[in-house]
């Protein structure tokens, strides 16, 4: 075979490749590698945790879980959101096809690097390229289209992709504080994303799965103070206020903690318990609420350590608000009716239970750990086995 029949070949079957479904929009890779490293990951860090494993990747399996579960877990699934996103709010086609395939790759090389021999630059790059390319990606799309109340999406972005160069920063000159920094204000970060991201859908999703009537658009201004608020507040974290308590912070993190509560109580509804899309949604903005009200007392001086606090946002919060919304959205862009299998609602629950189980087995057990992750894993391996035919498959 000559070399121009074999680049026609591989041409034609990079087509073939980029025509499948799974390349149509962003949710459908995104959620479904972010939910199946989840699996692989918190399955890994459990093992390693009770000493049944030896992996060990760059900088150790600490700084993995830590840097991971942030900027290879719920990247993953903010990537895809807003990809998905996006394109609702500007009317225009959403990135798919080969572009699609080529980012999703960036992020894909940088998971593996971690356990791949390289120079330290090439490891640094591979981590801190996808960020710049998926705010470079919606930023385009925002402005094409003019959709400037969306541009807050971008800093965010931008602020993470910060926050993620500190982390590295830290990693590689062995500046753990740092290094720490920049998770926490990566945490918080995605916090504010949670807060912005819920506070649009969360309510939306209760009206329509209720069947309500549409009910007074509320002032703007507690949605403001939210965003502001919690930017302020991951902003302190990277600068060092997530060190040591500091008694000043406390007043912003308990009118945060105020205005989620004052927000579920707004949104509740007894009939959402009957739903698993809707309480699972609920619960997890619940733990949210319950982290920033844990900072404040931490700020106060409470013997509360922080980590059950960091904890309660990462697992209640951010895993469960992800599992929630990645269940609706893949129904709903696929074409399917909003209703989630029984095996899904369990998978729901189980994610509840191993948050309970970080924050309060813990503290008296080191199992809580292992439980936590074993049940972590389980809930994503439920959403990947239920899910994966949906988002292989063409849209009904």
């Amino acid at each position: 075979m000559s070399w121009g029949s074999l680049l026609v070949t591989v041409s034609e079957r990079w087509r073939q490749w980029a025509a499948q479904p799974l390349w149509s929009l962003g949710f459908r890779p995104f959620f479904l590698a972010g939910a199946g490293f989840a699996c692989i990951a918190l399955a890994g860090w459990g093992l390693w945790l009770h000493g049944w494993t030896r992996w060990e990747p760059v900088a150790g399996m600490l700084a993995w879980h830590r840097h991971e579960m942030l900027f290879g877990f719920a990247v993953a699934i903010i990537a895809g959101f807003l990809l998905t996103a996006v394109a609702n709010w500007t009317g225009r086609p959403g990135l798919s096809r080969t572009p699609l395939i080529l980012l999703w790759l960036v992020w894909l090389l940088a998971r593996l690097a971690w356990w791949l021999p390289m120079p330290p630059a090439l490891f640094v790059l591979l981590q801190l390229a996808f960020m710049p390319l998926l705010a470079a990606v919606v930023g385009h799309e925002l402005w094409r289209a003019g959709k400037r109340e969306n541009y807050p999406m971008v800093l965010v972005l931008g602020l993470l992709a910060v926050f993620q160069a500190l982390v590295m920063w830290g990693l590689l000159g062995q500046h753990e504080i740092w290094q720490r920094r920049g998770e926490l204000g990566a945490l918080w970060l995605v916090a504010t994303l949670m807060t912005v991201i819920g506070g649009r859908v969360i309510p939306f999703f209760i009206q329509r799965g209720l069947n309500l009537p549409p009910t007074p658009a509320a002032s703007p201004w507690p949605t403001r103070v939210l965003l502001i608020g919690s930017l302020l507040a991951a902003l302190s974290m990277a600068v060092g206020g997530g060190d040591a308590p500091r008694l000043w912070l406390m007043p912003l993190f308990a009118l945060l903690a105020a205005l989620h509560c004052w927000r579920l109580w707004r949104w509740h509804q007894p009939g959402l318990w009957r739903l698993p899309l809707l309480w699972s949604l609920y619960l997890a903005y619940l733990w949210l609420a319950l982290a920033t009200l844990g900072m404040a007392l931490w700020h106060l001086g409470w013997p509360l350590p922080q980590s059950l606090v960091t904890h309660a946002l990462a697992v209640g919060g951010l895993s469960g608000l992800v599992l929630g919304m990645v269940a609706r959205v893949s129904l709903g862009h696929s074409g399917r009716p909003l209703q989630v299998s029984r095996s899904m609602a369990g998978g729901f629950a189980l994610l509840f239970l191993g948050a309970l189980c970080r924050v309060l087995l813990v503290p008296f057990s080191s199992l809580g750990l292992g439980l936590s992750a074993l049940l972590g894993a389980l809930a994503f391996a439920v959403f990947v086995g239920g899910y994966a035919r949906i988002l292989l498959t063409a849209r009904v």
